[in-house]
């Protein structure tokens, strides 16, 4: 039960993210789930890979880094998933931060009182 509330939580932060953020497209909700899906699947495979192999950047960067990777699994994911556009790097970087809050709250509203 877990998996689906974090999987409708992230679909509705794409929907929401996308709502808020010119440069984003999301076609349809059958999309926006796929999004969600990709999205998770690449922080969960390639990011830590990418986050390994750029370790020295990330550190001369003071972590900063870590945003410009967002930013490319956002664009990764736009060119896999079919009815998903975002428009450039910099709308992807905001995406990926955006999205972020709001996946922060709607987790935060989901929890339950004895959590």
């Amino acid at each position: 039960m877990d998996l689906l509330s974090r999987l409708i939580v992230g679909v509705l932060a794409v929907l929401i993210t996308a709502w808020l953020l010119p440069g984003v497209h999301v076609d349809s909700v059958l999309t926006a789930i796929l999004v969600a899906i990709v999205i998770a699947f690449l922080n969960a495979i390639v990011k830590p890979v990418l986050v390994i192999l750029t370790i020295p950047v990330t550190i001369l960067t003071l972590g900063l880094f870590l945003l410009v990777i967002n930013a490319l699994l956002i664009q990764l994911s736009a060119k896999i998933v079919d009815g998903f556009s975002v428009s450039g790097f910099w709308t992807a970087l905001a995406f990926s931060i955006i999205l972020s809050l709001v996946s922060s709250i709607l987790h935060g509203l989901n929890r339950s009182p004895r959590e």
